[in-house]
């Protein structure tokens, strides 16, 4: 598969939920638009620190990233940061690592979008193509005691 290139937008999401309660301005939500890599090879997002630190994000704990060669490297992961893609939203904490801003498998997966090899490009899952849908597999003991709950 060659290189997927997409243009994404980055907020910070603390900021992002206090101008939603009132305690921050809109303008003042630190937010970044940004060229980024789609790997289907990471799991999670990353971030290089620059972009981390003009963002505003801090690191909430470390983790042990395993990269392609077999490394493995202890390295920050962020606060969530709300990630925007072709119009659909989803919030990552992201491994604070490299010089690329890398969109791994979870926000592909929760925002419905799929890598098109052929065009190199990003598209919306053909069956949800106006809004991410996400499966939830709930026993039928576990959705009936939900319910009287």
């Amino acid at each position: 598969m060659g290189e997927v290139k997409i243009r994404i937008s980055l907020t910070n999401a603390i900021d992002e939920g206090m101008a939603r309660r009132g305690t921050l301005r809109v303008e003042e939500v630190r937010t970044e638009e940004i060229e980024a890599i789609v790997d289907t090879g990471a799991i999670t997002c990353v971030l290089p620190r620059s972009v981390v630190d003009r963002l505003g994000v801090v690191s909430a704990f470390r983790q042990v990233a395993v990269y392609a060669d077999g490394r493995r490297e202890e390295v920050d992961v962020s606060e969530p940061v709300l990630i925007e893609i072709q119009g659909r939203k989803v919030y990552e904490e992201c491994m604070i690592l490299g010089e690329e801003v890398l969109v791994g498998q979870t926000a592909l997966e929760k925002t419905d979008l799929q890598v098109d090899c052929r065009s190199r490009t990003l598209r919306p899952n053909p069956k949800h193509p106006d809004r991410p849908v996400m499966p939830v597999r709930i026993s039928s003991t576990s959705q009936s005691s939900t319910a009287h709950a």
